[in-house]
């Protein structure tokens, strides 16, 4: 076991590790903890899973569940932009994180980070499912005010307006004076507050539909994608087999197979077209184009199962 790992078990598995981590109330203080926290090797994390499944060990628990709150902090600055605040999105995300910890299994071969990140994400979606309307609305106290008094006064206008046999939707000019001088706000804020109650609510998660088993909505598209975690991983993962990993598959070739491969996929000329055709390297070569194909499909999987061994 590596020093780390050492450091990791004996600092999670103390009696209270709890105590390690300040309370939320001071945020900075908190996520700054939170990321000083040692991460667990697989084998420990296996370990504990199997500890709190077959033993019901809290101790355990506490040690994933701290181990993986800088995965909470960092997908809840995905939701920073919706005017909630980060501390109610980060208790929100490990609430998801605690169920993820009490359902994990951990035979069945993934890491709790992959298995969390659902979990995480499903317990934020629904915080700001069930404060989008108020967000949207209303976030002041001038704002709830105004929101739960401009709709009996525009109703006493609209009554106006039928005896008038008038028909308006909106308010008028002389109307936002009389709602913001009786409310004393300022009527751009009367202006602002109409145009929200009128464009009413936007379903983020719509049910599908008979037939619909592909409704779409903005929850779909709440976070960046690109910034997960396991995005990130996957990206570099791509980057370093795109460079280092091609540059070691091409070294198991020989020399024609390696020049091929290289004229064909790898190489691109100052006009933007590509490398040597088929024939263009038979008649290099001295042999068929046919060989050449041949050649360069036996690379190919030689190739492949170099990667996949770099991997």
């Amino acid at each position: 076991m590596s020093n780390l790992s050492a450091v990791s078990s004996q600092s999670l598995a103390v009696a209270n590790p709890w105590a390690m981590v300040p309370p939320l109330g001071n945020l900075d203080a908190y996520i700054s903890a939170a990321n000083r926290l040692p991460l667990l090797s697989q084998e420990e994390e296996r370990n504990f899973a199997r500890r709190l499944r077959d033993e019901g060990d809290l101790q355990a628990a506490g040690a994933l569940i701290l181990s993986h709150l800088r995965l909470v902090i960092s997908i809840s600055r995905q939701y920073l932009g919706y005017g909630l605040p980060h501390g109610d999105l980060i208790q929100e995300g490990n609430i998801g994180l605690m169920k993820a910890v009490r359902r994990f299994d951990p035979d069945q071969g993934v890491r709790l980070v992959s298995y969390a990140i659902h979990w995480i994400k499903a317990e934020i979606h629904e915080y700001i499912l069930k404060n989008w309307r108020m967000v949207k609305v209303a976030t002041t106290k001038a704002q709830r005010k105004l929101f739960f008094n401009l709709r009996s006064l525009k109703q006493g206008f609209k009554a106006e307006a039928v005896d008038a046999d008038t028909h308006r939707e909106t308010l008028n000019s002389e109307e936002i004076g009389l709602v913001a001088e009786h409310l004393n706000v300022k009527r751009e804020e009367v202006v602002e507050m109409e145009t929200r109650l009128s464009g009413g609510d936007v379903m983020l998660d719509p049910t599908p539909s008979d037939g619909d088993d592909e409704a779409f909505g903005p929850i779909a598209y709440l976070a960046d994608a690109t910034q997960e975690p396991t995005a990130q991983l996957e990206s570099r993962q791509r980057d370093r087999l795109s460079t280092d990993g091609i540059a070691t598959a091409l070294e198991t070739l020989d020399p024609r197979s390696r020049r091929i491969v290289e004229e064909r996929w790898l190489k691109v000329n100052d006009d933007g077209s590509g490398g040597m055709t088929l024939h263009e390297l038979a008649a290099d070569y001295g042999v068929s184009a046919e060989r050449i194909r041949q050649i360069e499909s036996a690379a190919m999987k030689k190739m492949k199962k170099a990667l996949a061994e770099y991997a």
